[in-house]
């Protein structure tokens, strides 16, 4: 490493020098410039001369060079980040680097320093929010160069003409999966007010499969995740006319608090209240009845919402349809 101060960024001229080479001819390689006679000697040597050095070239300079960072910046609502929010996160990661570009996380939550700080100090290509915010953030960010604000979920995704994911097929699966054995469906809703970007469209699943079936209105009761309050949501529906006998919940944690409700009340499941839950988290399986649940395909997803990113970066018309991913139910002995 002659000539390179420890402790200091190496530079192409670092490079150079190691290799013997101009810095024009590692720029050439690095960048792998096309169009450039260059012997595979001479790439090789430039190659591992960076190698020793433990170069890294600058985002800055990339950025000039490309006209955009490599940056997509997500935006996370204040939702609970529990395992399958997790898994999304992981998998958007990988899915954006095989597209060499760095997924970072943001997160609403409080305290958390203003959104507008954060994509200023960042400049990203494109921002990628799992939940709508306000639109004049939105027009803030494009007019600072930012071409490519994307919303997953919420009133301005429905606005481009569908949401980038959808969650009404999920209800649907949960539905259908439940009313050849039962005539009277409960809807299990989260009481965090937050989550109704999700929990509506896929309570709107379920009624549309009731209503294809000519069975009543769902019966939706809000289910807590503590034990008194699921169980007065139990006896709702045992009290119902006609009474309730299978439940979709929003989730796996809340139907959770159903089946623990159900066993406090000394119910049968299923024979009494069958219950179906969403996202085959770890514990789903390891209940007692072990809970029956709808699986989203979280990778296709993410690959899905990285290509739409990409596209649209590469100025590539959009498909109208949301990001297609395959449901499937995980039969348990819960439903």
């Amino acid at each position: 490493m002659a000539g390179v101060a420890r402790g200091r960024r190496v530079t192409s001229g670092d490079v150079a020098q190691e290799a013997g080479v101009s810095r024009a001819t590692v720029s050439y390689v690095l960048n792998d410039t096309p169009h450039q006679k260059i012997a595979e000697a001479t790439r090789r040597r430039v190659w591992d001369a960076a190698t020793r050095l433990g170069y890294a070239p600058s985002a800055a300079a990339r950025a000039l060079r490309t006209g955009r960072s490599d940056i997509v910046l997500g935006l996370l609502p204040d939702w609970p980040i529990q395992h399958v929010l997790g898994r999304l996160i992981q998998q958007l990661t990988s899915a954006f680097a095989e597209h060499e570009l760095t997924f970072l996380v943001h997160s609403a939550a409080q305290p958390a320093r203003p959104l507008r700080e954060i994509w200023r100090a960042l400049t990203p290509a494109a921002v990628l929010a799992l939940n709508e915010f306000p639109e004049s953030e939105a027009d803030a960010m494009r007019t600072a160069g930012i071409e490519v604000v994307m919303t997953m979920h919420g009133a301005a995704a429905r606005e481009l003409g569908s949401p980038l994911v959808s969650e009404e097929p999920i209800g649907a699966v949960q539905a259908r999966h439940l009313v050849d054995a039962h005539h009277r469906l409960g809807y299990a809703y989260p009481d965090i007010g937050r989550l109704d970007v999700l929990a509506q469209p896929r309570l709107a699943g379920v009624r549309q499969v009731c209503a294809e079936r000519g069975l009543p209105e769902p019966d939706v009761r809000t289910v807590p995740l503590e034990l008194d309050g699921a169980t007065g949501a139990v006896k709702a529906w045992l009290a119902a006319d006609p009474p309730v006998t299978g439940i979709c919940a929003f989730n796996d944690d809340v139907a959770m608090a159903v089946l623990m409700a159900a066993q406090f009340l000394g119910l049968r499941v299923p024979h009494d209240l069958a219950v179906i839950g969403v996202d085959d988290i770890p514990s789903s399986a390891l209940l007692r009845p072990s809970l029956t649940t709808v699986v989203r395909d979280t990778d296709a997803v993410a690959r899905g919402l990285a290509r739409r990113v990409v596209d649209a970066l590469d100025r590539k018309e959009a498909p109208a349809h949301p990001v297609e991913d395959e449901l499937r139910v995980q039969v348990r002995d819960s439903a």
